[in-house]
Formats: C-alpha cells, sequence, structure tokens
C-alpha cells in the first residue's frame, strides 16, 4: 500500500476529510437534544406509575394508563432517534477514514465514502423525522382547550 509523502496531498486528504465533521457536530447536538427528551419522558412515566401503584384497586386510572401508552410511544420514537443518528455517526466517522484513505494512498476509496455519506445523511433524515413525530405526539396530548375554556380567551389573551 502506498502513502502519500508530499505535505500537499496530505494536507488536502485532511482538508477532504474535516468537511464531514461539521454534520458530525450536528449530529452530537441532536443527540444531546433528544437525550434530554428521552429523560423527561422517562421522569414522567416514574411519576405516573408511582400513581397506579398508590391508588386503590377500585379506580381504574385510565387516564395515567392512556398517558403511560403516549410515553411508551414516545419513548420507542426517541430510542429510534437516537439509534439512527448514532449509526448516522458511525457511517460518517467511515466516511471520514474512507476520504482520508483514498486522498492518501493508492486505494480508490471514493465510491464507499461516497455511499457512507449518503447513507448517513439518510440516517440523519429519518431520525429528524422520529423526532418530528415523537415532538407531534408529545404536543397532540396536551389539553390546551382547557385553559381556554375556563377563561374564556385565546392563549395570547385575547377573547
Amino acid at each position: 500500500m502506498f502513502f502519500a509523502s508530499d505535505l500537499d496531498t496530505v494536507t488536502h486528504g485532511i482538508q477532504l476529510a474535516v468537511a464531514p465533521v461539521f454534520l458530525l457536530t450536528a449530529v452530537a447536538g441532536m443527540i444531546g437534544s433528544v437525550a434530554g427528551r428521552l429523560a423527561r419522558i422517562i421522569d414522567r412515566a416514574r411519576v405516573l406509575e408511582s400513581r397506579i401503584d398508590a391508588s386503590p384497586d377500585e379506580n381504574p386510572m385510565e387516564v395515567e394508563f392512556k398517558e403511560l401508552g403516549h410515553l411508551r410511544t414516545r419513548g420507542r420514537l426517541v430510542n429510534a432517534c437516537i439509534a439512527l443518528l448514532t449509526f448516522c455517526a458511525i457511517l460518517i466517522g467511515l466516511t471520514i477514514m474512507a476520504l482520508f484513505l483514498g486522498e492518501t494512498t493508492e486505494i480508490q476509496m471514493f465510491r464507499v465514502a461516497t455511499v457512507l455519506f449518503l447513507t448517513g445523511v439518510t440516517c440523519f433524515l429519518l431520525a429528524l423525522l422520529c423526532f418530528l413525530a415523537e415532538t407531534l405526539i408529545a404536543t397532540r396530548v396536551l389539553k390546551f382547550r382547557r385553559a381556554n375554556a375556563n377563561h374564556g380567551q385565546t392563549p395570547s389573551g385575547q377573547g
């Protein structure tokens, strides 16, 4: 295997390989955000489970069970989102390696790098769809109409 010995080729290889790092930064930010949402889902589920466990047997706790179902669905979507984002990060890391090796050795890696990058971006887009679905479910279960009915006003305070 021939490795490049001139500084210009190595420098260009590094520049080429560093470009996907910006996507890695976005992925890391998304993972942090989604992990925070998962923590809130878990916390809320624990509160509901405590209420259910403490309730008398004759109280069916239907509302709590229904909310737990929504939380379970949201948790699955968030877990799928995190898995897709993690897979995306791995693929982007492999893309960086392939681009660098393709530029600094005789190995033809550009087709591999293209497939890795496009698969990584696809995973990122699928993760965004999971995130969108989870946020839609989270906001759908909110009961804004109760607050408006109690005050006879719109959320902006205009009646």
